[in-house]
């Protein structure tokens, strides 16, 4: 290719031309009977002549690379292009298992931090531990290369049963270490926290909806319910989605024989159905709450959305994403794909949640929107679609056209934040800090079995808010003491949180965070009041809340 071609200046003009002629033509043709005619001769004459007459030499495929997404984007915005190079990963996300070596892991100070070791997996087998700091793979140095996340994992994972060579180097250690591991499967797990909150709540949290998510999430409340658990409360916050399947197998569970749970509805009638739960769920007789915030979407207002419909349970939180459109995703001869809309979903009521994408309407930016008219953090901020009224089982007043409005609204609590929080935030100083300190104290923090005796194990607040406050101003933050005073308990929380995900894992992590999470205290305190029992009553929409 003319290395001409390469610059912006020169492509990127015809990219966009060939994007609208193929928007034009999408929307021209994609419904139309001609499209196997005119439609395909016109992109395919466009494509001949640019490759035949264009001024320099010109890759074809790898101007369809950036075209395709271009064209996508004239029909909605979750219709997407992936890349082949990118597709297994994509698939990995939400699929039952990969294969790699085992570990969680973050970048540091350019710099491969293990934060947890799988149980079982390949790289516990050999020995691999929290706290090592990985820095070569196959004896090519990993450290102070500025990787970004994506080649990490990129060069971590490969077939089953291939072998790669990892140089550690572990605090305490002076010579670095050398391990062999051979890739295995790991699982996706999605559930990462099922616990009881109290001596008769349970407490799942699920980070996204993938193909092992129902399977985590049934194990996990029977045997909570076994321990004692009469209620139960599901984390949907900051659950993007994933796959419908498992979002529909857990609402039915919860819901009698004949509830409707979702409907799809699209152009073609293999693509339409209209779900209801079958009456064997094990948990119907249980009080339950939903927890959502403006990133739970998808899947996840599937499910809140059927709970709240059917009056089920409590939603609690803030308004959701709004994303009602159904992806099918298409592999291509490349082994690219394309996930494609091809249909919406409707809630048992009869509404569809997704928000507008209307041209004008600045669709990316709509959760900005959000935060600076305010509706974080007020309820009465609230947009609401006053034409889209429906109504649930037994007849509280829900609406369409913009996410899930949760039954009781909680605001986003901002009394902490400064300048100074925001300040140490940025730097990622809070994930700095706990990570040096579990590794200094990880002899003695790992006799720990719960996060409850861990807690008891670290110092006083005001000594563990001093030593994050120097360990700050050695890394050139400022002190501000009105600041930091006025934030003393967010820093603290935060820090006693991490710690103990450094040392125990990420359910241990909910376990403390949660202590004070306003969110999960309004559902403890509905729970108690009697509210989340089957038919809910408490009204839907901006009347409720602080």
């Amino acid at each position: 290719m003319n290395q001409n071609f390469r610059k912006t200046a020169v492509w990127l003009p015809l990219v966009a031309a060939i994007a609208l002629a193929g928007g034009v033509w999408l929307g021209k043709y994609l419904f139309s009977d001609r499209y196997e005619s005119e439609g395909r001769a016109k992109i395919e004459s466009i494509l001949r002549l640019v490759d035949e007459n264009y001024v320099d030499a010109v890759d074809i495929d790898s101007l369809l690379e950036v075209t395709v997404p271009e064209l996508l984007a004239h029909l909605d915005p979750h219709s997407t292009y992936i890349p082949a190079a990118d597709l297994q990963q994509v698939n990995d996300e939400l699929g039952g298992s990969f294969s790699g070596i085992g570990i969680q892991f973050n970048m540091m100070g350019d710099t491969i931090n293990v934060l947890e070791v799988i149980p079982g997996g390949p790289s516990e087998k050999v020995g691999i531990m929290a706290g090592d700091r990985i820095v070569a793979i196959d004896d090519s140095i990993a450290a102070g290369r500025d990787w970004p996340q994506s080649r990490v994992l990129k060069t971590l994972r490969g077939d089953r049963g291939t072998v790669v060579k990892l140089e550690v180097v572990r605090p305490g250690v002076k010579a670095p270490l050398t391990f062999e591991v051979t890739r295995g499967d790991i699982p996706v797990n999605t559930v990462d926290a099922a616990y009881l909150i109290n001596d008769t709540t349970a407490y799942i949290h699920i980070n996204k909806f993938g193909a092992n998510t129902f399977a985590e999430f049934l194990t996990g409340a029977i045997n909570l319910a076994a321990d004692g658990a009469r209620s139960f409360v599901i984390d949907l916050r900051g659950n993007t989605g994933g796959y419908m399947e498992p979002a529909v197998l857990i609402a039915n569970e919860f819901l009698s024989s004949g509830q409707a749970i979702v409907s799809t509805r699209g152009r073609k009638s293999s693509v339409s159905s209209a779900t209801v739960a079958d009456g064997t769920g094990a948990l119907r007789k249980f009080p339950l709450v939903v927890l959502i915030d403006e990133m739970s979407a998808s899947a996840s207002e599937i499910l809140a959305g059927a709970i709240q419909d059917n009056d089920r349970g409590l939603v609690i939180g803030r308004r959701s994403f709004g994303k009602g459109l159904v992806q099918h995703q298409h592999e291509l001869p490349d082994s690219s794909a394309i996930r494609l809309t091809v249909a919406r979903y409707y809630t048992p009521s009869g509404r569809c949640i997704q928000k507008t994408y209307a041209p004008g309407v600045d669709y990316e930016n709509e959760l900005n929107e959000r935060y600076t008219h305010g509706e974080l953090y007020s309820a009465d901020s609230v947009k609401l679609d006053k034409s889209l009224i429906f109504t649930t089982l037994t007849g509280r007043e829900v609406y369409g056209g913009g996410g899930i409005m949760p039954d009781i609204f909680v605001p986003n609590d901002t009394s902490g934040i400064t300048t100074w929080y925001l300040d140490v935030v940025n730097r990622g100083l809070f994930h700095k800090f706990t990570f040096a300190y579990a590794d200094a104290n990880r002899a003695r923090l790992s006799k720990a079995s719960s996060a409850g005796e861990l807690l008891e194990m670290l110092p006083y607040d005001g000594a563990l808010l001093s030593e994050f406050v120097q360990y700050t101003m050695r890394e050139g933050v400022p002190v501000r003491m009105g600041y930091i005073n006025q934030s003393r308990d967010l820093i603290v929380d935060n820090l006693k949180a991490l710690i103990t995900r450094n040392i125990l894992g990420t359910e241990a992590y909910y376990e403390v965070y949660n202590l004070t999470d306003p969110t999960v205290g309004e559902a403890l305190d509905a729970i108690s009041r009697g509210e989340a029992v089957f038919p809910v009553t408490v009204g839907s929409g901006p009347a409720d809340g602080d």
